[in-house]
């Protein structure tokens, strides 16, 4: 077979440059170019998929008589997380990867101070907690000398926010305003005008009781006696024995839900005919499980709606029993908020920096599944929701909401 070329004429100038640019530019080097290209795209692709594990504490009780609330409480924290990491988080152009780091406090201040000191030193963001008053007063100095920044959902003594640290915050309202509207209803609606009181001894025990007192006063009425007693004690008789001598219409209790059943049980057996009432942190099932029927009639008032009223509760309630099918605690939406806000103040100041995210969550505007969350100079929720429960037929049964305010 016979091949065929076609033959042209070039200038000579422009065939001796193309020889040369050949001869200088050999396979390796146009290989290199290619593979330097693909590097470089490479590289730019990686960048864009770099994730940064950001860690958030959760501080709680996860053992002990108190591990019911704890673990709701964390399990509602999680939610959050797993719902930002799912929808993506971009903090100055990386991929953020949030992780919830959970610690037990035991519901004990010194458990509290060591859980503070850990989670500080792991260089989380933030910390979703602790629960009870003794712990977050314990803990906060620690987080605020570390510049870590702590939001409690159930921490309600009034000293909490009143410490001067500018990175403490709580997505409930105070002791001042559950005490006050506590009396309020005691004296105005229910017309007891002798009040036998007792505390537990701790700042959240002491805090309520002596507003409690204070307002109650105002409104005409009379604390015949005052007791305190330790906050791990199931032995009230000396309270009793008050009682069955002054016979007032109503004990007040000042502090937590076991013990409160205790105490409303056993007036009951005494066969007193005096109304019990609680503290915040007794409404829910363990009070109920406790003190059986002999805590019908209990009163007490607890932060935020009824759940069901909450304007996220559906979906709420929804996921977390597909997730954890397990009893929801009256705190664990609030636990939700306070891990949801610290998100979004994350993206909002577009940082991780504890100090950059604190500035805007004093600014911050958000609608949570409890309500609007915003708070004022001390890190106090602004306009807190309070909610009046009955217990009836061995049920917590809705008397009144109250909307407040916090200046």
């Amino acid at each position: 077979m016979k091949y065929r070329f076609c033959t042209w004429s070039l200038p000579s100038q422009l065939v001796s440059l193309v020889c040369a640019l050949c001869l200088a530019a050999s396979p390796d080097t146009f290989a290199s170019l290619r593979t330097d290209k693909a590097e470089r795209a490479e590289r730019t692709e990686k960048a864009g998929k770099e994730t940064q594990t950001v860690l958030i504490g959760y501080a709680g009780p996860l053992s002990g008589m108190s591990s019911g609330v704890g673990k709701s409480m964390a399990n509602a924290a999680q939610m959050a997380v797993d719902e930002a990491n799912k929808r993506g988080l971009q903090i100055q152009g990386k991929s953020i990867q949030l992780q919830l780091l959970l610690q037990d406090d035991r519901t004990n201040p010194r458990t509290a101070e060591f859980v503070a000191r850990y989670l500080s030193k792991t260089g989380v963001v933030g910390v979703i907690g602790h629960w009870n008053s003794a712990a977050s007063l314990a803990a906060a100095p620690i987080y605020n000398a570390a510049g870590v920044i702590q939001i409690s959902p159930a921490t309600m003594s009034t000293l909490y926010t009143q410490q001067g640290n500018r990175a403490t915050f709580r997505t409930i309202g105070n002791n001042s305003s559950a005490g006050s509207y506590t009396a309020d209803y005691a004296v105005r609606v229910l017309q007891t005008r002798r009040i036998l009181v007792v505390d537990d001894g701790t700042p959240f025990g002491r805090g309520f009781v002596e507003q409690f007192s204070r307002t109650a006063k105002e409104h005409g009425a009379q604390i015949v006696g005052t007791h305190t007693v330790s906050d791990k004690t199931s032995d009230f008789n000396p309270v009793l024995v008050d009682a069955e001598k002054l016979r007032p219409d109503a004990v007040l209790f000042g502090g937590l839900d076991m013990q409160a059943s205790t105490l409303a049980r056993a007036i009951k057996r005494r066969k007193l005919q005096m109304r019990f009432i609680g503290a915040s942190g007794t409404v829910g099932l363990p009070f109920l499980r406790a003190a059986g029927a002999d805590g019908n009639g209990s009163i007490v008032v607890e932060p935020g709606l009824p759940m069901d009223k909450m304007p996220g509760w559906k979906t709420f309630e929804k996921n977390y029993m597909q997730k954890f099918d397990s009893n929801i605690d009256l705190y664990a939406p609030f636990a939700y908020d306070a891990a949801q806000v610290l998100i979004a103040a994350m993206r909002q100041a577009n940082s991780v920096d504890p100090k950059k995210v604190a500035e805007v969550l004093h600014d911050i505007r958000f609608v949570g599944m409890t309500g609007p969350i915003s708070f004022n100079h001390e890190g106090d929720l602004i306009n807190p929701t309070f909610t009046i429960y009955e217990v009836q037929d061995q049920s917590w049964v809705v008397r009144k909401v109250i909307s407040g305010s916090v200046n």
